[in-house]
């Protein structure tokens, strides 16, 4: 369903409230933050002093598009991860956000670490920012990079990327060491200091206004900019992903996740 903020407002309401009304189901605290209205879901036994590692996706699309892999595959893992862990015996500290305006500048998510981090009960651990995980390209496939060199398993698309900055470095390690998701290829990237806008592919999404603010986000991503030839098209449909891949994607994530509720 395409899903722009302005261009398509309908099917973006109702993308919004069908969010809201599945983390409800889920027996969480949803609230809608700010003009774009990101969709905020948090446990409802909230300690005030205890961080709450967070895990979101941008709900919009560009106009017109399906968006399937932009970015609905990233809300679907998202609302996996809600599902498990509202399964789970332990409450974890886990929140979700739904962002909006993602494909108008980063709207949502500017908005919401400039005015609604303040405004949460909680303490904000790291957030894990989805941002396209459902694309992995058949054998003998070549996808492009852009840096002036790389290895060779970069230019096989079919990885998910995982990459981090600064303070969030360190969860690279943790999914490195998280023994899950066997079959998944992970290739992960730890960045420094301004690299990231001297590179500016590595800031084109919701993780990106974390960094600016110097707050701890990772990305994971099935870098479809340079992979898929439905980016940004009409043809970006859901008979389009790769579901097993989404599932060990999912898998991963949720066993990072887990591990939150130990810790």
């Amino acid at each position: 369903m395409p899903r722009h903020f302005v261009a398509n407002a309908r099917g973006n309401a109702w993308v919004r409230e069908a969010l809201r009304a599945e983390f409800a189901g889920l027996g969480l605290s949803v609230r809608l933050q700010g003009p774009y209205q990101n969709v905020v879901a948090l446990p409802r036994s909230l300690d005030a002093r205890t961080p709450v590692t967070f895990v979101a996706a941008h709900y919009d699309s560009v106009p017109d598009c399906p968006g399937a892999d932009d970015n609905a595959s990233g809300v679907a893992v998202m609302l996996e991860c809600a599902r498990v862990l509202a399964r789970s015996s332990v409450a974890p500290p886990i929140g979700f956000i739904a962002f909006n305006a993602e494909e108008d500048g980063l709207l949502g998510s500017r908005d919401f670490v400039t005015r609604g981090l303040s405004g949460l009960p909680c303490q904000v651990g790291v957030t894990h920012v989805l941002e396209m995980v459902g694309f992995r390209a058949g054998a003998g496939a070549r996808q492009s990079v852009p840096l002036p060199w790389v290895p060779e398993g970069l230019t096989v698309p079919d990885y998910i990327g995982v990459i981090a900055k600064g303070c969030s470095n360190h969860v690279v390690d943790r999914v490195i060491r998280t023994q899950a998701s066997p079959e998944l290829r992970v290739m992960t990237l730890k960045t420094w200091g301004p690299l990231y806008r001297v590179l500016p592919d590595l800031a084109r999404s919701d993780h990106s206004p974390y960094w600016d603010a110097g707050r701890p986000a990772v990305m994971w991503t099935d870098t479809a900019n340079f992979r898929n030839p439905h980016y940004h098209r009409s043809s970006d449909t859901p008979d389009t992903l790769d579901y097993a891949f989404m599932k060990d994607v999912a898998g991963l994530l949720c066993a990072l996740l887990a591990r939150e509720v130990v810790r």
